[in-house]
């Protein structure tokens, strides 16, 4: 079964089209825009005009690949701009319009269940309990990094624990970094860990992270942060997903990042350009949550939330 999958997040929106064939999903298409949906949402509580016209033209160029690729069923779901967006009417109006569906404003926990499967399918196969040496243990800690939230899932084949928590890299950037100097102060950026900390205290009351064997990161964020690690001279999916970051890896890219202006990050090979002004609240996020947990590596993901999404979707009956 073809399959399309949409995932409109804080940051960007995205789209999997895919072949579902008894236990493995083949990508037919994978793309992304960076449209900033949750512009100013973290301020003013709505969704901004211009935003969710950005993100209404990337949706259109994404029906037409569906229809191009002879999609059966589409799933779109929105994340946490939309949870936090008065005018969230007017977002599920417009998708409906586009897409012949109304988008599923999903609950912080269904996000971590979508992006526990979507992570952690392949990284089954490539344990050693399941016949691969050195490869990560379970149980897992997902971490998916987005724009106005970060999901905490551990769980084995299935996710047993979960929170999201409100720590994003676009809704950290608004509240902390956006007039604080380039590259940031030291005072904005101590703003930035002391909320990151007091969500981590949220995440560590409600979810066993300590009882989890590997990291698994998720999203943009960890991405960018997994190819400048590598030293990559252009972003490519294939090398990063599945690679391993060590610690030490992290907390150099992320006071590397830290002390760059904004040009300085926007020449980064690897960068996109719409992550440029939040990659540094993003790569923070990631370290704090390393050093909180005393993990020695981040096992790094390109599957994610929307692979989670695409096999979520069942046959239409009849």
């Amino acid at each position: 079964m073809r399959v399309a999958a949409v995932d409109c997040g804080t940051n960007s929106v995205r789209l999997l089209i895919a072949d579902v064939v008894g236990q493995e999903l083949t990508d037919v298409e994978r793309r992304m825009e960076i449209v900033r949906l949750g512009q100013g949402v973290d301020r003013t509580g709505r969704l901004a005009p211009d935003a969710l016209e950005r993100t209404f033209a990337a949706m259109r160029a994404y029906r037409k690949l569906i229809d191009e690729h002879g999609a059966v069923a589409t799933r779109v779901v929105a994340t946490s701009a939309t949870r936090d967006a008065e005018n969230r009417q007017e977002f599920a109006d417009g998708v409906r319009e586009i897409f012949g569906v109304a988008p599923e404003v999903v609950s912080g926990a269904e996000e971590a269940e979508l992006s526990f499967v979507g992570a952690t399918r392949g990284l089954l196969r490539l344990s050693p309990e399941t016949g691969a040496p050195g490869g990560p243990l379970p149980p897992y800690l997902v971490v998916d990094i987005g724009g106005g939230s970060t999901e905490f899932v551990v769980g084995t084949e299935h996710a047993e624990s979960a929170l999201s928590v409100d720590i994003g890299c676009v809704r950290l950037t608004e509240r902390h970094l956006r007039d604080a100097g380039d590259p940031p102060s030291a005072t904005a950026l101590e703003s930035v860990v002391a909320d990151v900390e007091a969500a981590l205290d949220r995440v560590e009351a409600a979810v066993p992270v300590r009882e989890a064997r590997t990291l698994v990161g998720l999203a943009g964020s960890v991405t960018t942060v997994a190819g400048i690690a590598l030293g990559l001279s252009a972003y490519d999916a294939e090398k990063i997903h599945h690679s391993r970051i060590s610690a030490e890896q992290v907390h150099d890219v992320t006071r590397r990042l830290l002390a760059m202006t904004h040009g300085e990050r926007a020449a980064v090979p690897v960068m996109h350009p719409g992550r440029v002004d939040v990659i540094g609240a993003g790569a923070l996020i990631l370290d704090r949550i390393v050093r909180r947990f005393a993990f020695s590596q981040v096992v790094v993901s390109e599957h994610d939330i929307l692979d989670g999404i695409a096999w979520s979707i069942r046959p239409i009956d009849g």
